[in-house]
């Protein structure tokens, strides 16, 4: 996990942070921090691991490492999207790029990353990569909806798995 600690200490990451934080200041709703940022890439790892048995082409490609960095990613460009619109999935795709080169992450490794970065919204399409799908699922599992103060006023508690319980 030597390129993930070289991930998080990017000074390009740590500023995407402090911005996401920055625009998040007065939000009622869940925060895109490096704690949802860590629950979502534990949970990614943790769905993969429970998944292990079953032989799904492609999984083989998803190490601890890949899945870390992408977890660790997939809301770098959150602030983004609060100040111009742009979608922060691939805004960050976009801005994650770098920070991989950076931390030493082959373009195979990237290709994966990426994508999933990028999908990370989309759910449980078939059309979406493998790693998009976990992530998709993880993201809203990390999700403390079951304790959340602003659940009266969030539009996504009905549909999320954690409006009653926990899970991960």
């Amino acid at each position: 996990m030597h390129r993930v600690g070289k991930l998080m200490n990017d000074n390009f990451y740590r500023e995407c942070l402090e911005r996401n934080a920055a625009a998040e200041i007065n939000r009622l709703f869940c925060r895109h921090d490096l704690q949802h940022m860590l629950d979502v890439a534990r949970i990614t790892n943790m769905l993969v691991l429970e998944d292990a048995r079953r032989n799904i082409p492609g999984k083989a490609a998803l190490t601890r490492e890949i899945i870390y960095a992408a977890g660790l990613l997939h809301d770098l460009a959150r602030w983004l999207e609060y100040e111009t619109g742009e979608d922060h999935a691939a805004a960050g795709a976009r801005l994650a790029g770098p920070v991989l080169d950076r931390s030493g992450f082959d373009d195979r490794e990237k290709t994966i990353i990426l994508t999933a970065i990028r999908e990370h919204r989309a759910g449980d399409e078939e059309s979406i990569s493998l790693l998009g799908r976990y992530m998709a699922r993880a993201d809203d599992l990390s999700r403390p909806c079951y304790h959340c103060k602003a659940r009266a006023e969030c539009y996504k508690v009905d549909r999320m798995e954690t409006a009653g319980k926990l899970l991960y």
